[in-house]
């Protein structure tokens, strides 16, 4: 699954831990060049000591602001010479019945789920209509595909983000660039830890404990995704561990 990895220089938001740091492994593992970027410096220096740094290089960002994702990418140019995917990673997840009006947790859920995603996308596209190539992964759920009691705001925003990406894939044929949108279900990762509702933050993580896989289910779909030759674009993948029913 390596094969047409080795040499790609891809760029990561939320790379500090989770899906993020599991695919830097199994990137740099690849051949790949990794640019982590995440707010958690000192976990991304960690990550990149245990890598090597000849293969990555680290950069904080908070992917709220516009400025600081346009500056991660330009940084990754600088350092690697240009840039071939640019993984749209960064997520929280504040599941909560709107009756809780937990409205900070939304304006903050619609700033990285959606806003995130976006100036990704605005920073990347520019280098791969030049270069004309390139691709994005962007991380949805599979509360992008089914919404329940409690996700009305998460869900709307990984339903955004597979919109978004679908859009694009149509606007961007011309330049030979691939749009990839990875939809995960219960994964071992940090996410549920941003969930804060009192009764909900329980719940969410025994059925965690239940239920979630590694993060590394993960990290191997966007090695399949990425892997592929140029003329092969693979739109989505959706997946989720066997024992979930959701």
């Amino acid at each position: 699954m390596t094969q047409g990895i080795e040499g790609k220089v891809v760029v990561i938001t939320g790379a500090s831990g989770g899906l993020g740091a599991e695919s830097a492994k199994a990137l740099v593992t690849g051949g790949a060049k990794v640019v982590l970027g995440a707010r958690r410096l000192d976990r991304l220096e960690a990550l990149a000591t245990e890598l090597g740094t000849e293969n990555c290089a680290v950069y904080r960002v908070d992917v709220r602001r516009r400025e600081d994702v346009q500056s991660l990418v330009e940084f990754a140019v600088q350092r690697f010479g240009r840039i071939d995917v640019m993984v749209n990673n960064a997520g929280v997840m504040p599941l909560a019945p709107l009756e809780m009006l937990r409205t900070d947790e939304w304006e903050d859920c619609i700033d990285v789920n959606v806003k995130g995603v976006l100036w990704g996308i605005a920073a990347a596209l520019p280098y791969f209509k030049a270069q004309r190539s390139g691709q994005f992964v962007s991380v949805s759920s599979v509360a992008g595909h089914v919404v329940g009691a409690g996700t009305a705001v998460y869900s709307a925003s990984k339903t955004a983000v597979r919109v978004i990406s679908e859009g694009l894939r149509k606007e961007v044929k011309p330049y030979g660039i691939r749009t990839t949108v990875i939809s995960p279900g219960a994964l071992d990762t940090d996410l549920p830890g941003s969930v804060k509702a009192p009764g909900v933050a329980e719940a969410i993580a025994d059925y965690y404990a239940q239920v979630a896989i590694p993060a590394s289910s993960f990290a191997q779909c966007l090695l399949f995704a990425i892997s592929q030759p140029p003329s092969v674009d693979i739109n989505e993948i959706l997946f989720r561990p066997t024992q979930q029913e959701l």
